[in-house]
């Protein structure tokens, strides 16, 4: 199937779902500066922070390290180390204790199992495999006719949708569990526990602008090939 002029009605999902990713980022990025320049009463700095939220749940053989970047923080399972980038690590903004607060969410659920972790931690080859090589697979199926070849880059790109949809429930408990002991152990004022919430929901808001991207994505991807357009430019 062609369209007058070379253009592809299908082009709007892709654009969607850049637009829903771009406003999330922006998003998350504005929030941050904000309560970024707001400190906390009590001192605190988030590795500071987060070293005390971790021996309180009973964790101590996690480490906790600075990376280099901007909210390139993270917790790695497999290596038990906690991660917190330079506009973290040291920082006394509510901002930056609610993220580190929020790494240390994930260190908890690695430590009492939580199901959707183990999960995503499964699915990860999955994901790799899927985001490697599925556009290759769909390009050239698309590029060549052949809509089976097609139709299996698209499966393989349904993993990684499925992966991002399962890490939702992981990031948003994550963030549920560090403001439940930010706020239980009063290591925030009220005041600043509300901006750590706000910067944390927008953190959380990029992963579902992300899987809604990608679901669009997929959209676009089956109506291509349920309109036989094997042969039309990509």
């Amino acid at each position: 199937m062609y369209y007058p002029y070379g253009l592809d009605p299908t082009y709007i999902l892709v654009l969607i779902g850049a637009v829903i990713s771009l406003i999330a980022s922006a998003n998350v990025k504005g929030t941050f500066k904000r309560y970024n320049r707001q400190g906390n009463a009590r001192g605190l700095t988030a590795e500071m922070a987060a070293e005390t939220i971790l021996h309180e749940s009973g964790i101590y053989d996690v480490r906790i390290e600075r990376i280099r970047g901007n909210l390139t923080d993270h917790y790695s399972p497999k290596e038990k180390v906690l991660r917190l980038s330079d506009s973290v690590y040291g920082s006394q903004s509510v901002a930056a204790i609610g993220v580190a607060a929020h790494e240390c969410g994930h260190a908890i659920q690695h430590q009492v199992g939580y199901g959707p972790l183990k999960l995503r931690s499964l699915s990860v080859p999955i994901a790799k495999v899927g985001s490697w090589i599925s556009w290759p697979v769909i390009i050239l199926g698309l590029a060549l006719g052949y809509l089976g070849l097609a139709k299996i880059g698209v499966v393989l790109f349904l993993g990684v949708v499925l992966f991002q949809l399962i890490t939702l429930p992981v990031e948003f408990n994550a963030s549920h569990r560090a403001l439940a002991i930010l706020d239980n152990d009063d290591m925030l004022m009220p005041n600043e526990l509300s901006g750590a919430r706000k910067v944390l929901m927008a953190a959380a808001m990029t992963y579902v602008a992300a899987l809604a991207s990608s679901i669009l994505q997929l959209l676009r991807l089956v109506l291509l090939i349920r309109g036989g357009s094997g042969r039309r430019r990509f």
